[in-house]
């Protein structure tokens, strides 16, 4: 198992279950009491967690700007948003999620025949200027950090809508297949734009399997279409195929 990859497993089964001992860290990661040590120390340095007498506990990380996370994994946010901005087609409406790969995707809808509505304020500002692209901006409390609308307003304003495909955002998806979010503020608009659309698909670079997240948005079985990466856990993917979700890989570019 990589180092990377052991510590978010590490992190999430603190965040699941509390504060826990070095050797039940090292039996369910199956691991050494002494690579669990190393590894609790390392994370301890880094500020994600606290160590406390025998073991450990994980510490909720602050929200990162979205402008650093927009930098991340540039290649492959392109190339699932390549993907499916190929599915949209003329006259459709789109209901576009927060998030940074939703931000490409917007950024591949230039010039299209088409209505966009969206809770993202990044989308709203890539597209504004657009005159081929009718453009709908959800109601809400602004979420300056995460540049999107939340609350009462924005999932009263889903109600009114009904679109032919929303391009869903996450933060993690789970080896089960569900699909989580780290911020529990977004999740009831994330629930109701599942409401309000058609279709149905999910965006997921291959740094989401397992990624990061808490809260859950929803499971398999409310998906149609995942579009990810090439290096994307295939246990996973496999769990959404046998759900009946169409499973779409894509390769990024150079």
């Amino acid at each position: 198992m990589l180092r990377e990859h052991r510590h978010e497993q590490l992190l999430r089964l603190l965040r699941e279950e509390g504060v826990l001992p070095v050797g039940q860290i090292a039996e369910r990661l199956d691991i050494s009491e002494a690579t669990a040590r190393r590894d609790l120390n390392d994370l301890g340095r880094a500020g994600r967690l606290t160590r406390v007498y025998g073991g450990a506990v994980a510490r909720r990380p602050a929200e990162r700007p979205f402008e650093e996370e927009a930098v991340d994994d540039l290649a492959d946010k392109d190339a699932v948003a390549r993907r499916a901005a190929a599915t949209v087609e003329d006259g459709e409406v789109v209901l576009l999620d927060i998030g940074t790969t939703t931000l490409q995707l917007a950024r591949q809808l230039h010039g299209r025949k088409i209505t966009v509505a969206t809770s993202n304020l990044a989308v709203y500002e890539e597209l504004r200027d657009d005159p081929d692209v009718s453009l709908v901006l959800l109601g809400g409390q602004v979420r300056r950090n995460y540049r999107s609308l939340v609350g009462h307003l924005t999932e009263a304003s889903l109600e009114g809508i009904y679109a032919d495909r929303l391009f869903l955002g996450t933060s993690g998806v789970l080896p089960d297949g569900r699909v989580l979010d780290t911020t529990d503020v977004e999740v009831p608009v994330k629930k109701a734009m599942l409401g309000s659309a058609r279709q149905v698909v999910l965006l997921a670079t291959a740094r989401k399997f397992p990624g990061t997240g808490t809260a859950r948005i929803c499971g398999p079985q409310d998906i149609d279409v995942l579009i990810t990466g090439q290096a994307s856990d295939p246990g996973t993917l496999a769990v959404f195929r046998e759900a009946g979700v169409e499973v779409t890989v894509e390769v990024a570019r150079g």
